[in-house]
């Protein structure tokens, strides 16, 4: 007991003090210490991460498809060495965390965790201990004098007993803990540099061994590429600079709103365009607004893009429409676009006049379908330059057909020129190389570019002398033509076709008369911005040909398959094709009329010339077979007729025999036989038989002669 007592007297008590506050400071600093340590860990963990992640990035540029970079197979390459050395490196990084977590954390941990939690436990106690033997010490000082009180009194003695030795033990232990936390403080601090360090030299030692001369030379290399990369970019920001100062001088013009047009040249040769137009938007009834944005066209479709959109949108199909400048009461150069089936009619404005034609010449191109082929600006060009050339005056018509034809060298011996004859039988176009314009379209002949429906019974007459055919009223009802004429026709073929002009022409013996007539109603369409084209069905049948209108199922013309001597298609441009009709009637002078119409269609040009070839085909032997049957029927009608001549014949000589014979039976008297006794004699058979026989001898002897 009085060694327990030195013990923890207040000098001890104040010794204790000055330990237990060296170790709160330890365990403060070991804390700090461990929080550095462990970013060290955390960021060496992040960066091998981040390497792997970097090289696995690098092997992966080969599979990217980037829209503005072409495939270059010496970048691919390039970064596949560097992903290759970077993986060496992540592996390296990788080894040096699994090092510092074995070398660095692990100690520093196991101080903090053990040692640290250990002197703040073994604290913890012997408070506690203290406590204890304090209220124990305090009970034994209270206990009375009295003899009575003997087992209280052992019970509180043995308290005091237990209560001093816990606390003499766990006094040892705790200062024991608290002497050894000197020795494992320099321990803790000591032995994770240590590590860090040495997981430091492995790492370099690592490196230097995977990062060799090559890979020196390599990244020198590498270097030199980039620098050249640099310069070569200096020169494109130079030339770019200087680029964009010649278009600021060149492009002044168009900076105003409405440039003069001699000045800004009109391009009829594109397939696109883009820009913004005004487009009429009903807003009521009757009240409409105008609305500013951005159209552009793409392939066969127009698109709008408004502000804030990150995509375009279909506004409407424009293969196959219509496209016309029209006036607007509240605006300025305005066009209208109606499209192939005259459901959709929308209006459209540009800024200035220049925009105008070249919206306008850009849809019709498109409406041609023009950009579907390989060079749709060298086509369109093509077909400009034509119709600028449709104006002058040439010598010959081969001359004026160099453009429109591929040359006769191209083409092969058996090309089909369609020409369809009445009979229906197809010959082969002659050459006309002297042949002069005014043998095949007489000149300022008229041309129309519209169908006009007759409203008068003069009218109608005139359309008919003017070889136009014959249309139908407006109910359906064709005049004299019996409404089920075609229901009995072989061949029903329906087409697609757009009637761009008529004109008359002064022969039929050639194709080439079509594509004269098909080259001035082009050309006339162009100069004149005419783009509107009536929109039919062509019917062809075994009877004749009908254009029929799409919405109201009306006839509007009705050829006569017989009038139609000639069809072609042409050369180059399959959609388009023409044929000829010729009519007897209708001059003074009594020469045919020859008219010759043109048509664009969707389809193949020639494959409706082979219809109506075949129709006619159908039609001539048909038209054959009806007359080898009416001769039949005549020849049996006339061999019937002889039969019954015959069989009247032979009736009305039976009838003259009988009639002779009865006349000689009566007219000659009978020789009777007088008996002795004054009776008459009755004669045999044989007698009666003989003189029949002789009467009946004498009868056809008269009939003979």
């Amino acid at each position: 007991v009085p060694g327990v007592n030195k013990l923890i007297k207040p000098k001890t008590r104040s010794l204790l003090g000055v330990f237990e506050e060296d170790a709160a400071a330890i365990s403060k600093y070991s804390q700090q210490l461990f929080q550095a340590m462990h970013r060290i860990y955390d960021a060496q963990n992040e960066l091998s991460a981040a390497t792997h992640l970097t090289s696995k990035l690098l092997k992966g540029y080969e599979k990217q498809r980037f829209p503005l970079c072409c495939d270059d197979e010496v970048m691919s390459s390039t970064l596949q060495q560097f992903a290759k050395v970077i993986d060496e490196l992540s592996s390296c990084h990788a080894v040096l965390s699994t090092q510092l977590a074995d070398a660095m954390m692990f100690p520093i941990t196991q101080f903090k965790e053990r040692d640290l939690k250990e002197i703040l436990t073994l604290k913890e106690v012997f408070q506690i201990a203290s406590d204890d033997h304090d209220m124990a010490i305090n009970r034994y000082s209270r206990l009375s004098k009295r003899r009575d009180n003997e087992k209280v009194k052992g019970e509180v003695m043995e308290d005091v007993y237990t209560s001093r030795k816990k606390q003499h033990q766990t006094m040892m232990h705790y200062f024991t803990a608290l002497n050894t936390l000197q020795y494992k403080k320099k321990m803790s601090l000591l032995e994770p540099l240590l590590g860090y360090m040495q997981a430091q030299i492995s790492f370099f030692k690592l490196g230097s061994e995977n990062l060799t001369q090559q890979w020196e030379d390599f990244l020198t290399d590498i270097g030199t590429s980039v620098q050249n990369v640099r310069r070569e970019m200096a020169g494109e920001m130079d030339v770019m600079q200087q680029t964009i100062q010649d278009m600021e001088q060149a492009n002044d013009l168009l900076y105003m709103p409405d440039p003069d047009p001699s000045l800004v040249p009109v391009n009829r040769n594109l397939t696109r365009k883009a820009g913004y137009l005004n487009t009429r938007n009903k807003t009521g009834l009757v009240s409409s607004s105008w609305e500013r944005q951005y159209f552009f066209t793409q392939g066969g479709n127009l698109m709008s893009q408004a502000r804030g959109d990150v995509a375009g949108g279909l506004v409407m199909d424009i293969d196959n429409c219509s496209v016309m400048a029209v006036d607007c009461e509240d605006r300025r150069f305005c066009f209208q676009i109606t499209s192939f089936d005259a459901v959709v009619s929308l209006n459209y404005t540009v800024l200035c006049s220049s925009f105008l034609p070249q919206w306008i010449a850009t849809i019709n191109n498109i409406s041609k379908r023009i950009y579907l082929s390989e060079n749709p600006e060298e086509i369109a060009a093509r077909v400009n330059q034509s119709a600028l050339e449709a104006v002058t005056p040439s010598p010959s018509f081969q001359q004026r057909h160099e453009s429109l034809r591929p040359s006769t060298q191209g083409r092969p011996p058996a090309a089909r020129a369609s020409s369809v004859s009445s009979a229906g039988s197809e010959t082969a176009s002659p050459a006309l190389s002297v042949l002069s314009l005014d043998a095949l379209v007489a000149p300022n002949t008229p041309i129309q570019f519209d169908i006009i429906s007759p409203v008068s019974e003069e009218d109608a007459g005139q359309a008919k002398a003017a070889g136009l055919g014959r249309r139908t009223n407006p109910f359906g009802e064709s005049g004299g033509t019996p409404a089920q004429e075609s229901e009995g026709s072989i061949l029903h073929q329906l087409f697609f076709a757009r009637f761009l002009g008529c004109m008359e022409v002064q022969n039929a013996e050639s194709s080439d008369v079509i594509y004269e007539t098909m080259r001035q109603i082009l050309a006339a369409r162009a100069i004149h911005n005419i783009f509107r084209m009536t929109e039919s069905h062509l019917l062809v049948t075994c009877e004749c040909l009908k254009l029929i209108d799409p919405q109201t199922q009306v006839t509007r013309l009705r050829f006569p398959l017989s009038s139609v001597v000639l069809c072609a298609a042409h050369q180059e441009n399959k959609r388009l094709f023409g044929f000829v009709l010729q009519t007897a009637e209708g001059r003074v002078d009594g020469r045919p009329i020859i008219v010759c119409y043109i048509f664009e269609s969707n389809n193949d040009g020639e494959k409706i010339c082979d219809s109506v070839g075949l129709a006619k085909q159908i039609a001539f032997h048909s038209e054959m077979d009806r007359k080898a049957t009416e001769k039949k029927k005549e020849q049996d009608r006339a061999k019937e007729k002889q039969q019954e001549e015959l069989s009247k014949q032979k009736q009305i000589e039976k009838d003259l025999e009988e009639q002779s014979r009865l006349i000689a039976a009566f007219s000659r008297p009978t020789p009777l036989a007088a008996g002795t006794d004054g009776q008459f004699l009755v004669l045999s058979n044989s007698q009666s038989e003989d003189s029949d026989a002789g009467v009946e001898g004498r009868e056809k002897g008269e009939s003979e002669a």
